[in-house]
This record gives C-alpha cells, sequence and structure tokens, in this order.
C-alpha cells in the first residue's frame, strides 16, 4: 500500500481506527502499520531531495509506543541511530526525522511536547555518539539524565535493523550498572497521585477541565509502567513492553502467581481505557468519567488501582533493601 501524501495516510487511519480498537494488541499493531506508512513516504520524499540514505539506519519509538501499548490517540516519542558518523550522515538523517515528524503530525500523532523525536539532535545520531551519549547521561546522574534514561528504556525498533537497537541497550544497561543508578530511577518515578482514599472511593479530578473525571494515566499506569521497567532493569532484561517485563521477571522478584496477577491486571487496565476513556483527543484518552461507571466497573478499576499501589511499595522495598545490602 502506497500514499503520495500525508493527509492520505490520516484518513487511512482514521477509516481503520475503530476497527482497529477491538483490543491493545489490534491497535498498537495499526499504529506501527501507520508509522511504517508515514516512514516510508518520508524516504521516497527525502530521496528526491537527497538521495538514498547514506548508511543503514534504525528508528525506533519510546513512550507508550515503544511499550506496545497505546490508546487510541498518541503522541511522538522516537530516535534514530545511524552507522556513518561524518557531517554529510548527520545533516541527512536529522532531515530525514524531521519528515517523519512531520509526517506523523498530520497524520494524527501530536509532535511530543519534550521533542524527544528523530528530528532533534539528541535523539538522533551515530552509533558512536549514541553510546557516549548514554554513558554522559549514566556519569552525570542528575534529574533530567536519569529522565532521559527512563525515557530510553522503553526503546523498541520500528525501522531498520533490531540489531543496532539491541547493541545500545547492552550499553545502556552496562552504564546503568556501573553507576548504580537504579535507586536514583526508584527516586524519579515511584510518585504517583493515590487513585482510591482512606473510605475506598475512587478519588476523581475535584476542578478544571476535567472535574470528576479520574486519570487514569497517574493513577493508574504509572504504578505498573515504572514498577515493571525498574524491576527489568534491575535483572538487565532488554523487552521495553510492560506484559513482558512482568512475564520475564525473575522468582526471585515475583513468585510465579504473582506475575500472572499483574499481567492479568494489567491487560484489565489496557481495555478498560479503551472502551472507557474519553478518546477525543491525545490528553482527553487518559480520563475516565467516574459517574459514567457501573457499579462493578468502579470495583474493578478500584481493585486494579489498590494492587498497583501495592506493587510500588514492594518494588520500592525491593531495590532500597538490595541497594542497601549491597553498599554494604
Amino acid at each position: 500500500m502506497e500514499f503520495t501524501s500525508y493527509d492520505q495516510i490520516n484518513d487511512f487511519r482514521l477509516q481503520g481506527i475503530a476497527l482497529a480498537s477491538r483490543n491493545n494488541d489490534d491497535l498498537n499493531k495499526f499504529h506501527d502499520q501507520i508509522y511504517e506508512l508515514v516512514i516510508s513516504l518520508a524516504l521516497r520524499r527525502m530521496n528526491m531531495s537527497y538521495g538514498d540514505p547514506p548508511s543503514h539506519f534504525t528508528f525506533f519509538v519510546m513512550g507508550s509506543a515503544g511499550r506496545f501499548e497505546q490508546s487510541i490517540w498518541s503522541d511522538q516519542d522516537h530516535g534514530l541511530v545511524f552507522e556513518t558518523n561524518n557531517d554529510e550522515s548527520k545533516k541527512y538523517f536529522i532531515n530525514l526525522g524531521q519528515e517523519i515528524s512531520d509526517g506523523l503530525e498530520l497524520a494524527g500523532y501530536s509532535k511530543c511536547s519534550g521533542g524527544v523525536m528523530a528530528g532533534n539532535p539528541l535523539w538522533c545520531k551515530p552509533m558512536t555518539e549514541w553510546k557516549t551519549q548514554i554513558h554522559k547521561w549514566a556519569a552525570d546522574s542528575s534529574w533530567e539524565s536519569i529522565r532521559y534514561l527512563l525515557i530510553f528504556a522503553d526503546a523498541r525498533p520500528l525501522y531498520g535493523a533490531a540489531s543496532a537497537l539491541s547493541s545500545l541497550k547492552k550499553e545502556y544497561l552496562s552504564s546503568i550498572n556501573e553507576e548504580h543508578l537504579i535507586k536514583r530511577m526508584l527516586q524519579n518515578t515511584m510518585h504517583f497521585k493515590k487513585g482510591v482514599g482512606v473510605l475506598g472511593q475512587l478519588l476523581v479530578e475535584t476542578h478544571g477541565t476535567f472535574s470528576g473525571s479520574i486519570n487514569l494515566k497517574d493513577t493508574a499506569f504509572f504504578p505498573y509502567v515504572n514498577a515493571a521497567r525498574l524491576l527489568a532493569l534491575n535483572e538487565k532484561i532488554t523487552e521495553s513492553s510492560t506484559l513482558s517485563r512482568f512475564n520475564l521477571i525473575s522468582q526471585k522478584a515475583l513468585q510465579l502467581d504473582e506475575s500472572k496477577f499483574l499481567v492479568n491486571n494489567f491487560s484489565r487496565l489496557l481495555d478498560f481505557r479503551l472502551h472507557h476513556g474519553n478518546h477525543y483527543n491525545y490528553e482527553t484518552g487518559h480520563y475516565v468519567n467516574g459517574e459514567k461507571l457501573t457499579k462493578s466497573e468502579k470495583k474493578e478499576l478500584k481493585e486494579i488501582l489498590k494492587a498497583g499501589e501495592l506493587l510500588s511499595f514492594k518494588v520500592r522495598g525491593l531495590i532500597e533493601k538490595e541497594n542497601h545490602n549491597g553498599n554494604e
């Protein structure tokens, strides 16, 4: 399937999104398909102006796309790694990254407000400079550098050789292990809004546009996503999706029945957002109107929220204990 404009790709997305939204897997495969269509068109356009790419490259996605957890609407989080380290290659791939990002915006994906996109030189580098950058972030260990490392942890190859990103992931895991950064990462991520009050009630937004709604991103997704990422990094697991991480984490950290319970809960959460989210745009999709939920739906959501909160406490205890013992 070949399109000649990004607007045509957006029309294709709008026509197919309802059918693709039956479940999380179908939806995220559909998003991948749209990305691949945009990248293919971007490469054809670049070929007309600049010729073929000067070297092999890998385009990768991060954030919810990297974790295969996008909802109906999604913003952009992506990067690019290429082989040759020279000015010609850098200019070409920055332009390619900008073309892809502009194309994705026209195809319905908002640009990342933090600039985590392949058109930004920070996220578009030759392999040698990427490895240097990862070590710099690890050695610096500032709040911003830790945030970048956490973002990169969710990287997943989408176009090009997966081996290039695999090589970077190995370098990444080695760097954070050398600098003993897991505890710093814990401090950066294990803060989230409580979703259930002391009386067992769902806690909703009390003012603003989303008054009366529950913020699933802050109260429900963060506890699971952050806990799974930290446990995976602690065990040098390179998989990016939350479900895969729970399945691969050793029984030293999570017993088999715990892993199955968490996989089930997170799958329910993905379905819950898909079926109950206010999917008018990217921002509203994170919210659920509490008044529209039935008694059984509220009960289900409370169970998911409580389990996520308990998971966060457990992970905090595990990592703090391990770091304490390792420093003795």
